[in-house]
């Protein structure tokens, strides 16, 4: 096995995920928003179908909540594949990392309308995703066969 060499480029993948994390807390701090606005109490996770289907900004904080709750499930995935790519990639993983997040902003922001639909203009950031499975796949491989 390789010594594993951390290029001096990987600041920009480490910067990257600092962003990427403040992102993370900006859509907390949204959904904080949302719930005061709709008056729904912790320990609710959600406004009850009923009430969002007759209260708007229930609607729009269940959307705004899921938007956040998505983006969570990915987080990890995401992360690691950034990390790990970086190391023999660290600027197309850095670039593609902040392709995604781009992506995720505008999903979250068109979820967040109260209109599910709208998120889809954010779709693209898979293809960051998709990059980041590439570096790392092929950061994986070489420190494998080498």
């Amino acid at each position: 096995m390789v010594a594993l060499v951390v290029p001096s480029e990987y600041g920009y993948v480490l910067g990257t995920a600092v962003a990427s994390a403040l992102y993370l807390f900006s859509l907390g701090v949204k959904v904080g928003g949302a719930r005061r606005a709709a008056k729904v109490p912790y320990p609710y996770v959600y406004a009850e179908k009923n009430e969002a289907e007759k209260d708007p900004k229930k609607n729009i904080f269940n959307c705004t909540q899921r938007a956040h709750q998505n983006t969570l499930e990915l987080f990890p995935i995401y992360s690691t594949l950034l990390l790990v790519g970086g190391l023999k990639y660290p600027m197309l993983s850095s670039g593609a990392g902040a392709f995604f997040i781009l992506g995720r902003i505008i999903y979250a922001n068109g979820y967040a309308t109260g209109d599910p639909a709208k998120r889809n203009r954010g779709i693209f950031a898979m293809l960051g995703l998709l990059a980041l499975v590439g570096t790392a796949s092929c950061t994986v491989y070489n420190l494998v066969m080498n």
